[in-house]
């Protein structure tokens, strides 16, 4: 456990605590703050893969028991899990049917007629949700303005459910042509469908994401279906065990657009949570950027199974859609990430060819890497660092685990023998690997962002980021890294500091010209008017901002570029201003624009977002310190030779404190490995800053 320094625990009368809890691969994480005494505490309790949620009520327990939280006392419960995208990657959701338009069955199928891989000539494109015997066509048929040409064909809509109902479907997705301009196609389909079949649930592609383009609306539509009834059971069953437990404030959940939502809202907009734990992790980094005055930050959250990568520009997470859920594009705006099969726990295996490969595949947390002794004989990347020595100076993730070497150094030699190496050059081959990989969709990364990583600063967090965040940062030539005091529990505290926010769309596909105007205005009160309606739902009663972008092209190109702008340039008529945006935009992302080339405006969007808690931690009061030296010395592993480094005990540092790399700085949730070359300094929020000398 760990806890700040702080007053004492007090009783339940004068407690008030915010929790935020993440749950990952392998350890669901608690980030908890006592508001009135500004006393935080952090936890990790592994996964329960066979029982999801019995890791909350351990970590609810242990919070009590070490901590002395009263559950009557928790005014604010956040929670981000992977329940849902565990369903999509695992391909676990339930059978669903599709309804669609009459000479459009093959729409998923088709979707854009990219292949996964444009490079390679043996990739196949991944088996769809939803089987081609599952979809029907029904006739019925809008014109692109919304007026009808065929109405539903209700008789084939029976025929349709008893065939679906014959082979097993639990729910029906309904996505008709058009149906951004007008529902009436889909809601009468829905009605029949809930008239003669009430037991199987229905989505409409329009109430899912009412966007222009089939392909992008249905496949939203199945990810919300598909995973709805493991969701919704799930958190039916979490706010049941939080109420047991005496925990009566109402369960917010993390969403994949970095805001929060209510339980209630979560079991109908499932979709909206899939890429929940990444998006907290960015957006707790993000606070911690802000409070540490730095603007410019490359975030690195290495779990058991993956690693993730986002970019915060001006102290703001970067936003965008199409994410990859599993095999699949998620078509709402979500905070954008990049992610890696490269984590912890990520395989380390030698191919046919003899090449040293690591991951995607991982060994989670259970068995886990063989260091853990829960039974793991792969090698993994906490297995090298281990052998190097990085790693098994504590125990990890709060005592509940306690690194074998020898275990460690057992797996990496029967992998060195396969390679002819030695089991130290097998770990750090197996390091150098996992870090070039991250290397390659990092500058991916940076490149479509058209940044230079040389003006960023790195943040390492998750378990395993401060373990490869430094070697990643010098190949980058980064100028610094800092190291948060939690780093492995940011993605919980994400979520204490996430505002509420739902974001809306309004497909308006119109010219850029003073004609619109009126057009536009019209969509935007309406957007404005739905926005601030989920906030009241959602139980906010404060002020609410609202944040305009359009996604615009110039006339004759496939896709759009998002641009923010404000209300007033609609409410007031000033498209000028409207275009000046978007041409400054085009020209950041493609070093071009055409100042005499007519633009169209296709959507716009709005975001509304209900400011959460200010929570204010108290910054370190104590003198400065000064340079310091280690608890002991260790032997590491540093590339070619076993050299002896400083071990550092991160509760014991100051503001203030300096030591040079290498070295080692082990804490309860993590351990940050820190190469030669490398200056540490503290600051008065006890966030480390690394700064590189070669």
């Amino acid at each position: 456990m760990d806890s700040a320094a702080a007053p004492g625990k007090g009783t339940s009368d004068q407690q008030d605590w915010k929790i935020g809890v993440d749950i990952g691969g392998t350890f669901i994480d608690f980030c908890a703050l006592e508001t009135r005494s500004g006393r935080v505490a952090s936890l990790k309790v592994l996964t329960t893969p066979d029982d999801p949620g019995a890791e909350l009520m351990t970590g609810l327990s242990l919070l009590a028991e070490r901590e002395g939280l009263d559950p009557a006392a928790i005014s604010r419960f956040v929670h981000g899990t992977t329940v849902g995208i565990n369903t999509v990657i695992q391909r676990r959701g339930v059978s669903l049917a599709l309804m669609t338009n009459a000479g459009f069955e093959d729409v998923i199928e088709l979707a854009r007629l990219r292949m996964p891989d444009v490079y390679s000539l043996f990739c196949s494109r991944p088996d769809q949700l939803i089987a081609r015997d599952m979809i029907f066509g029904i006739p019925a048929r809008l014109r692109a303005d919304g007026s009808e040409i065929e109405a539903p064909d209700l008789e084939a809509v029976a025929a349709a459910v008893a065939k679906a109902k014959a082979n097993g479907a639990a729910g029906i997705i309904v996505s008709f042509l058009h149906s951004w301009r007008t529902d009436i196609h889909e809601a009468a389909v829905s009605r029949e469908i809930a008239r003669i079949a009430p037991e199987l649930f229905v989505f409409t592609s329009c109430e899912v994401w009412p966007v222009i383009r089939e392909y992008e609306r249905t496949t939203t539509a199945i990810l919300n279906g598909y995973v709805h009834p493991r969701v919704s059971g799930y958190l039916t069953a979490l706010e049941e065990k939080l109420l047991s437990r005496g925990v009566t404030a109402p369960a917010l959940l993390t969403k994949s657009n970095g805001g929060v939502m209510n339980a209630d809202e979560g079991k109908r907009s499932c979709v909206q949570m899939l890429l929940s734990g990444t998006a907290s992790g960015v957006i707790g980094a993000a606070w911690l950027a802000r409070r540490a005055g730095e603007k410019h930050i490359l975030t690195l959250d290495v779990g058991g199974t993956s690693a993730d990568f986002a970019l915060i520009i001006d102290g703001e997470p970067q936003f965008g859609t199409g994410e990859l859920v599993g095999e699949f594009p998620l078509h709402i705006p979500s905070v954008s990430v990049s992610s890696i099969g490269i984590g912890g726990g990520s395989i380390a295996s030698v191919d046919a060819q003899g090449v040293l490969r690591v991951g995607p595949e991982s060994a989670g947390s259970t068995p886990g890497p063989a260091c853990y002794g829960r039974g793991g004989e792969q090698a993994t990347v906490t297995d090298a660092m281990a052998v190097c020595g990085w790693l098994g100076h504590s125990q990890m993730a709060y005592g509940q685990l306690q690194i074998d070497v020898g275990l460690a150094r057992a797996a990496v030699t029967r992998l060195a023998e396969k390679i002819g190496r030695t089991a130290e050059e097998a770990a750090q081959a197996i390091l150098d690997v996992a870090i070039s990989e991250m290397f390659v969709e990092v500058e991916k990364l940076a490149s479509r962002a058209g940044v230079d990583l040389r003006e960023f600063t790195l943040m390492p967090f998750g378990g395993g980021g401060p373990m490869l965040g430094a070697f990643l940062a010098r190949e980058f030539r980064m100028a610094k890294v800092i190291g948060a005091p939690r780093p492995g529990v940011v993605s919980a505290l994400g979520g204490l500091v996430a505002d509420l926010r739902g974001d809306f769309i309004r497909t308006v596909f119109t010219h850029l010209s003073d004609e619109a105007a009126p057009q536009l205005r019209e969509a935007l009160d309406a957007l404005a008017v739905e926005g601030r309606n989920w906030l009241a739902k959602q139980g906010h009663a404060g002020a609410a901002t609202l944040n305009v972008s359009a996604d615009m092209r110039y006339v004759g190109q496939s896709f759009e570029i998002e641009v923010p702008i404000q209300p007033a340039w609609i409410a007031e008529g000033k498209l000028g201003s409207i275009e000046e945006a978007f041409h400054a935009m085009h020209a950041r992302l493609y070093d071009f624009h055409d100042p005499d080339g007519a633009i169209e405006i296709v959507n716009l969007r709005l975001s509304a977002i209900g400011a959460g808690p200010a929570l204010e931690i108290p910054v370190d009061a104590r003198e400065d310190g000064e340079a310091v030296n280690p608890e002991r010395e260790i032997p590491v592993f540093t590339g070619k030779s076993f050299e002896w480094i400083g071990l550092y005990r991160r509760d014991r540092l100051r503001p203030g404190s300096r030591f040079a790399g290498p070295a080692v700085v082990a804490q309860e949730d993590t351990t940050f490995a820190i190469p030669s070359g490398t200056h540490v300094e503290v600051d008065r929020q006890l966030n480390l800053h690394l700064t590189f000398s070669e």
